[in-house]
Order: C-alpha cells, then sequence, then structure tokens
C-alpha cells in the first residue's frame, strides 16, 4: 500500500498554522494532523502519528487529500472517505481511520475557531463575500438537525454543518456529556458526509460556561429559577453560529428546532409554534432578536417527529436512530444540586423552612436545591400538602404554603425581546410545554412589563421566562422577576 510505503506528510510541518490530536496513548493510537492555510486553501499538510500502521495510512490519505484543497473540501474530510480511500480497512482497523478524521476535524476547528469572534461592536456579516443560497445548520449529532440539513440540500441550498463543543460538568459521566463527546461529533460529520456537505466544528466551551454556565450558577444563588437553555439558545448559541457563517461565507442559519417563522401584518418576521405540538420549542428560542430571525430556516416546523425519523431512515442517515438529548446538557449525575455543590462551592449550609405566615416549620441544607411548586422531599408535617411559595437566598430560607398560595394573577418581567403588543387577550407561557394561561401586556418601561391574567398561574418562579403568543405567533419574552401571589404571602 503506498500510503504505507511512502506516507504523504510524514513527520509533520516545521511550522503550522494549525494543529489537531486525537486519540489516547491507552489507546494505542495517536494521531497529530497540522496544516498551512491561505486564501481559504489549505497549502500544506503534515502529520506524526504513534500507533498502528493503519493510523498511518489513513494520516496520509488525509494529508492527500487536504494539500491543495478548498477549506470547504478539507472540510469534507470524513471516517468514510478515508475508509475509502484505503480500500475499506474493515471493522477491525477502521479505529485508526476514526482517530485520524478526529485530528482533522480538530485542526480545522482550531483554525476557525481562532477566527471565529468578530471586534467588539462589529457587524459580523459587514464587507464579507456571503452567498445567499449558503445556510449554516447547527448539527448536534442528533435526528433532527441531520435531516435539517438534509431537507436544506435537497431544496438546492449549499449546505455547510457546523457542530459545536460545548461546556460540560467534568463531573459528569462520560455518556451524559450530550453534546460534547467525540462520538457527537463523529455522528454529525459523517451525517454530513453521507449528505456530501462541509462539517465545521467550533470550540464554543469557553463562551458556553462564561455566557451559560455562570448564569445558570448566579441565577441559583439569588435565590432564581434560570432556563440555561433559553439563555443558550436565544442568546449564546445562534450568536457562535451567525458567526461561524460567516467564516463559511453563509448569509442564513438553520437548526433542527421544532418552530416556524411567521410573518406579522407589517411584515416583521416572528417566530410561532411548531405543527407539532408535542414538540414544539419556539418557547425555548423566545429570546432570538429580529436580526437573527430575518435569516433563519427552520425546516422541521410543519412536520411530525415520526415523519422525521423516517425521513433520516430514508435518507440513511447515521443519527436516524440516535437517542433524544437530555434538556440541560451540561448538568450532570445527580441534577441540579449536586452540579452546584461541585462546580460553584455551594457547600450544605443549614436554614430554615417557613410558613406564608413566617412561623418555622422545618430546617433545610440549601436554599437552592428547591424549585418554586416543589412539593417532595420537603420533609415537614402539614394537615394538607405543602408546596415551596418562594426562596430568600440571602436569608437561605424556605417559604412553603398550600397551592393556594402558589396562585398569581399578575407577573412583573424584565429584559423583554418585543416583537409587537398588540392591545387584546394574547396566550401566555411560563415554562416549556405548560399550559398556555390568557393575558395581556402591559408595558411598563422600555424593556420592562407586567403580564395581567385573565387564568390564574401556579408556581410562577422568577428566573424563569414568560412567553407571549398572539395566535400561535410569538410576540414578546421576557424574564420573570417577581408574580405576587395570594394577599397572606410573606412575599412583599
Amino acid at each position: 500500500m503506498r500510503h504505507l510505503g511512502s506516507p504523504v506528510g510524514a513527520g509533520g510541518l516545521a511550522c503550522a498554522d494549525a494543529t489537531g490530536e486525537a486519540g489516547a496513548e491507552a489507546c494505542g493510537d495517536v494521531a497529530i494532523i497540522e496544516i498551512t492555510v491561505s486564501d481559504g486553501m489549505v497549502t500544506d499538510a503534515g502529520f506524526r502519528v504513534r500507533g498502528c500502521g493503519a493510523t498511518t495510512a489513513a494520516a496520509s490519505a488525509a494529508c492527500e487529500r487536504l494539500r491543495g484543497a478548498t477549506m470547504n473540501d478539507a472540510m469534507r474530510v470524513s471516517a468514510t472517505s478515508l475508509d475509502a480511500d484505503l480500500g475499506g480497512l474493515g471493522p477491525e482497523r477502521r479505529h485508526g481511520v476514526d482517530v485520524v478524521a478526529d485530528a482533522v476535524t480538530n485542526a480545522i476547528e482550531h483554525w476557525h475557531t481562532d477566527r471565529l469572534v468578530p471586534p467588539p461592536g462589529s457587524d459580523p456579516h459587514g464587507g464579507q463575500s456571503l452567498c445567499q443560497k449558503r445556510v449554516a445548520v447547527a448539527m448536534s449529532g442528533g435526528v433532527d438537525s441531520a435531516v435539517a440539513a438534509m431537507l436544506l440540500v435537497d431544496q438546492g441550498f449549499e449546505v455547510v454543518g457546523v457542530t459545536m463543543r460545548l461546556w460540560h460538568d467534568p463531573g459528569a459521566a462520560r455518556a451524559e456529556r450530550s453534546c460534547c463527546a467525540p462520538e457527537t461529533v463523529r455522528l454529525a460529520r459523517e451525517t454530513c458526509a453521507v449528505l456530501g456537505i462541509p462539517h465545521l466544528v467550533i470550540d464554543a466551551s469557553e463562551r458556553f460556561r462564561a455566557e451559560v454556565v455562570e448564569d445558570f450558577i448566579a441565577g441559583y444563588r439569588a435565590g432564581l429559577t434560570p432556563n440555561p437553555c433559553i439563555t443558550c439558545n436565544g442568546e449564546v448559541r445562534f450568536r457562535i453560529l451567525d458567526e461561524a457563517a460567516v467564516l463559511v461565507g453563509a448569509t442564513l442559519l438553520s437548526t433542527g428546532h421544532y418552530a416556524r417563522v411567521a410573518q406579522m401584518d407589517d411584515g416583521t418576521r416572528v417566530l410561532a409554534a411548531a405543527a407539532d405540538t408535542t414538540k414544539d420549542q419556539s418557547y425555548m428560542l423566545a429570546r432570538l432578536r429580529p436580526e437573527v430571525l430575518s435569516r433563519l430556516l427552520l425546516p422541521l416546523g410543519d412536520l411530525q417527529k415520526d415523519h422525521v425519523r423516517a425521513l433520516a431512515a430514508e435518507g440513511g442517515l447515521p443519527a436516524a436512530d440516535a437517542v433524544e438529548s437530555q434538556d440541560v446538557c451540561f448538568v450532570g449525575v445527580g441534577g441540579y444540586a449536586p452540579f452546584l455543590e461541585r462546580n460553584a462551592g455551594m457547600t450544605a449550609q443549614r436554614g430554615e423552612i417557613v410558613d406564608v405566615d413566617g412561623r418555622t416549620v422545618g430546617s433545610h441544607d440549601g436554599h437552592w436545591r428547591y424549585t418554586v411548586g416543589q412539593r417532595k422531599g420537603l420533609g415537614i408535617a402539614a394537615t394538607e400538602p405543602m408546596y415551596v411559595v418562594s426562596t430568600d437566598a440571602a436569608a437561605n430560607r424556605v417559604v412553603v404554603g398550600t397551592r393556594a398560595d402558589l396562585a398569581a394573577r399578575v407577573i412583573q418581567i424584565d429584559d423583554l425581546v418585543v416583537h409587537s403588543t398588540p392591545d387584546r387577550t394574547l396566550d401566555v407561557r411560563i415554562r416549556h410545554h405548560g399550559r398556555p394561561l390568557r393575558g395581556r401586556i402591559v408595558m411598563t418601561g422600555a424593556h420592562s412589563g407586567e403580564v395581567v391574567l385573565e387564568d390564574v398561574a401556579e408556581a410562577v418562579a422568577p428566573g424563569q421566562t414568560a412567553a407571549l403568543y398572539d395566535e400561535g405567533r410569538l410576540v414578546a419574552a421576557g424574564r420573570i422577576t417577581r408574580a405576587p401571589a395570594r394577599e397572606n404571602s410573606t412575599e412583599e
């Protein structure tokens, strides 16, 4: 085999623009791929390998593909393409191909990630030569994003798959690191290989930790119940996807979310609920800004989940049988409380459990272990069921009451994203897949307001998001700051 007799790029490069390493000594194979890049072309590629002959041959084949390739073609290098170059190694020797493909992905990832963030205050699209038919699709390795990419390819778009490496809890079991596991990246890459499209990985772990995880921790410290998925989807993930789109020359953005983009009477583009109401994710995208919605494609908005899986199977996509991802991707073993105690130093602190009249009825080991509406695990005796009504972070106190004490008819919100404020009754959601409530929004400031409800809301948790819909179209969303409950509550 020529790739063993005279390997291309053996010994690496004297001066590389980007380096990718994959594998581990414990597994027996380590591959290092080095590249130089100029004017959108990979001008040179080299490798260093510690391992078996199959890994060396795969690294040589990778360097042969990379040398002189456009960045688009470099992003098409996959385990499948390398295995084909080597005549099919078979499952026993496929490990070396996988390791090399990971190393190529990592090298390209490092080159792009270093160039990802635009100067502060700049327009990420300013001065760029962009294609109006090119779309950057966020690909998680799951079936939904895979089918979204496939449908866009079928519609004639130039598609580039973008996978983001996100921060994970170091204390989480490996199997729980769904957004960050090497297997996830490989699945997204092989999906792109089947579709014949470029695949780019971006290291967003530090930005995700700083902007999503730290916000989540700060919220719980303050006695709030934050929703990190809304922060991620509405603010962080799409901003990173937008910046990655610039690097690959795309103007359009897409994901595999179940939601639709609709148009108001004045032409404003807004989110709308998906056709599959059991999978609707418009609430999770509630904080998306108008400038993003103007360029967003959501191919799954009119489809049912079962149909999406059938399309994946028909298209031969590797993700056809992928399991559903967990809601909060970075929280590992045991849920929120152990996560906070592992990563935020929030160690057990004895505090009081009081009723709504201020009488001490029990004790607890940390206010962050309790959420509004919680009934189980209170450890108190009462003549009727008791629920968490609120938490007081400053006093490390948990307030409990009856179900009636959870009721609220006014919700105060801030940090509003407003597309429209119709002067009529709207549908209000205060949690994902929650029962819609009827209410009106009253603006009290440029970015703050009150939702006055016609229906009684229960267990309204400060820190969560209130999303308002007008005939299925999401017209405003904001962070809940306060929801005064029954008059006999201790909440002022």
